[in-house]
């Protein structure tokens, strides 16, 4: 496929592995998708409002499984085609205002904005496909699945509930299983950009994490609570991104990575970067909306549901992370999966004091990242065999 005019160069392959880094502007396009994640803290934090928060959580893991679908393709794109030249920088900046759309759309998606949400879809799609054609045939092979996923959003706007929900579902399902169905040669996917990509979004989805416990505490007056559990919401994210960041899980990644044929790292990479981190973003996205409800109150029982969210959070980033880790034949998640099945427990001390379940928290994710980062013991060496006695038997 070829644009015409201006739009028409042709798209170089993508320099070596080692000289392939992330741009200024996937990080700029990571900011706006990440604006898209936040977003879904208000369906969640709105669900806990109006006493219907399964039903707000069930919203926003649809709503996330096709944004992150999205935001998958467009990082892969990058991976083959760095956006250096005009053409391909004003065609993701498109790709981005496709974004917004889809961010601005998102608390309304159950309720009338349905439409606008499949039309900045479309657009992320177009864009996404017009780019990708002009660097390998794979992409074609997922194409059908994209419009046949923002069809059934579509169909869902128009015909409301019951069958909303059903057929949200059903475009995730599309969408995340194609893979399945186009198979995975085809792409030659860049270890070092995809590690550094997926890590920028973390800290990117972190800090807007900490925008929304500011977003929590506005028009408070600053007082000792209030002060405590701002500082404990951000050593409960400081100690998320020791998780990720603290050791040298990144680097054990790539090396993983590099050092697989071309299928096998395609696998590896939609195993540990596109199913594993969907736990952890998810994870983030639970943590702000339960500390946004816990800095209004700090001293006061949280709601159940706040409570169960606020868990829920730190049990899906930690499960997400030992996912990740196994995928790429990282050892050592025990600890993690431990501090993940905990985690849950601290729901008691939430109906007790917001500030009482943070300090919980924290203390369990600190505690996974001391005791992970201790060195294991230096194995014994091995007996060895008495000297032959001199002299006869």
């Amino acid at each position: 496929m070829r644009l015409p005019g201006w739009f028409a160069e042709r798209a170089e392959p993508a320099p070596p592995e080692t000289e392939l880094r992330v741009s200024t502007l996937e990080l700029f396009f990571d900011l706006v998708f990440v604006f898209t994640v936040t977003q879904l803290t208000r369906l969640v934090a709105d669900g806990i409002q109006n006493g219907a928060p399964l039903q707000g959580a069930l919203q926003a893991l649809l709503v996330f499984g096709a944004i992150w679908w999205m935001y998958a393709g467009y990082a892969w794109l990058t991976n083959a085609i760095p956006p250096v030249r005009s053409a391909r920088r004003v065609l993701i900046l498109l790709g981005m205002a496709g974004f917004m759309i889809v961010a601005l759309a998102i608390p309304t998606a159950f309720d009338g904005g349905g439409a606008a949400f499949a039309i900045g879809y479309l657009l992320l799609i177009l864009v996404h496909a017009a780019l990708y054609l002009q660097a390998t045939a794979a992409i074609s092979r997922v194409i059908p699945f994209n419009l046949g996923g923002v069809a059934l959003i579509g169909a869902a706007s128009l015909l409301g509930p019951p069958y909303d929900h059903l057929l949200w579902g059903a475009a995730v399902l599309l969408l995340w299983g194609s893979p399945y169905f186009i198979g995975q040669k085809g792409f030659e996917l860049k270890a070092g950009h995809i590690v550094e990509r997926h890590g920028l979004l973390v800290i990117v989805a972190l800090g807007e994490s900490i925008v929304a416990l500011g977003i929590g505490a506005e028009g408070l007056p600053v007082g000792f609570a209030l002060g405590l559990t701002a500082v404990l919401g951000l050593a409960l994210a400081a100690g998320l991104w020791w998780v990720y960041f603290g050791g040298d899980d990144e680097t054990r990644a790539e090396h993983a990575l590099a050092g697989s044929e071309p299928v096998r790292r395609t696998r590896l990479v939609l195993g540990a970067y596109f199913y594993a981190h969907i736990p952890m973003l998810l994870g983030i996205v639970a943590v702000a909306a339960g500390v946004k409800k816990a800095i209004g109150h700090p001293v006061d029982p949280l709601k159940l549901s706040a409570a169960v969210t606020l868990a829920a959070g730190v049990t899906l980033f930690l499960a997400g992370s030992a996912w990740f880790r196994r995928v790429l034949g990282i050892t050592g998640n025990r600890l993690r999966a431990a501090g993940a099945a905990a985690a849950p427990v601290t729901v008691a001390f939430g109906l007790w004091s917001a500030l009482a379940q943070l300090t919980v928290l924290v203390a369990l994710v600190v505690a996974v990242v001391v005791l992970g980062r201790r060195p294991a013991a230096a194995p014994q060496p091995a007996p060895q065999p008495a000297p032959p006695r001199s002299g006869t038997l």
